[in-house]
């Protein structure tokens, strides 16, 4: 009996040894600081979804956030996370990249004022200074939603505020910020005992489109351990959305004196209804209608087939 038990034993631990040695390495590389935005990917690690589906997943803050698609086209990174017209962009340019699943299935840019009755409405932006971090998109963001009301670009004074947004509001320096993401700004100027009102690109001519997406590289896509991460990925969304509470302290315990505060709290709660139940899915008319007003504005060359730039992956 004995000598079974120890037999039992060696086996059993020799399976674990297997089970763990069966993971595979995966790393993903964030567009920023971890925040709400990721909540999924966080809860999918602590949760221990990666695990389960045999994954071991190191999950990286970048230190610029222009360059986790590059290192993912360049083979160094297995997915990053970007943006949906950021994709079309890199495409465009040739970066062998292809996007396999969404994490934010709604915009999340806007245009953001003080609610102190200076702008009221999008036509109160003429003759009025525009705060901003990044040309190109946003760029066409704005001109778009300023045409909406018979604006142009010459009506508006534009002031880059080098990613200083809340800031430049409260200070005076500027009277609307384009880039604001409607999580977070807001909510930063509600702490600060402020009132914003935001105005919407997908309300303003803007084709609605998905605001974070993951992307690998497009020679990388049988590769199974990218199923795997997104059926991880699924799991933490459900999740999610079952048990908000339970899943706030998951997402916390993460990193708790950077995440436990106040500012991510309520982004959580703002973020939460815009996340993308299904991570796998995506809408093929909202990706072409994205790419033909991209090519209309000039910002990419020639509107790609879809399906060599964005998949479900099974």
């Amino acid at each position: 009996m004995k000598k079974l038990i120890n037999i039992l034993c060696v086996f059993c631990a020799f399976s674990w040894a297997n089970n763990v040695a069966a993971k595979e390495k995966l790393s993903l590389l964030l567009d920023w600081f971890v925040n709400p935005d990721h909540a999924a990917i966080i809860v999918a690690q602590q949760k221990g979804y990666f695990a389960q589906n045999g994954l071991e997943v190191e999950i990286i803050e970048p230190a610029d956030p222009s360059l986790p698609p590059k290192l993912v086209a360049s083979g160094k990174a297995d997915i990053a996370i970007d943006y949906q017209p950021q994709l079309l962009q890199h495409v465009s340019e040739g970066l062998p990249l292809v996007r396999i699943g969404t994490l934010v299935s709604t915009p999340l840019n806007s245009l953001v004022a003080l609610k102190n009755g200076k702008i009221n409405q999008l036509s109160d932006l003429k003759g009025k200074k525009i705060g901003y971090s990044v040309s190109g998109f946003e760029d066409s963001l704005l001109e778009t939603m300023l045409s909406s009301v018979n604006l142009t670009r010459q009506d508006v004074e534009l002031v880059n505020v080098n990613w200083s947004l809340s800031p430049s509001l409260l200070s005076g320096q500027v009277d609307a910020v384009i880039g604001a993401f409607r999580n977070f700004e807001l909510n930063q100027l509600q702490l600060e005992k402020h009132q914003g009102i935001a105005f919407f690109p997908e309300e303003h001519g803007v084709p609605a489109y998905d605001e974070l997406i993951l992307v690998a590289h497009q020679q990388h896509l049988s590769n199974a351990k990218l199923s795997a991460f997104l059926t991880a990925l699924e799991q933490a969304t459900t999740y999610l959305i079952n048990h908000q509470d339970d899943a706030w302290k998951l997402f916390v315990s993460y990193k708790p004196k950077e995440l436990d505060n106040e500012l991510n709290r309520l982004a959580w709660r703002d973020t939460l209804p815009r996340l993308a139940l299904r991570p796998r899915a995506m809408d093929n008319h909202r990706y072409q209608k994205m790419a033909e007003f991209m090519h209309q504005r000039g910002l990419i060359k020639a509107i790609p087939e879809v399906k060599h730039y964005a998949v479900e992956i099974q």
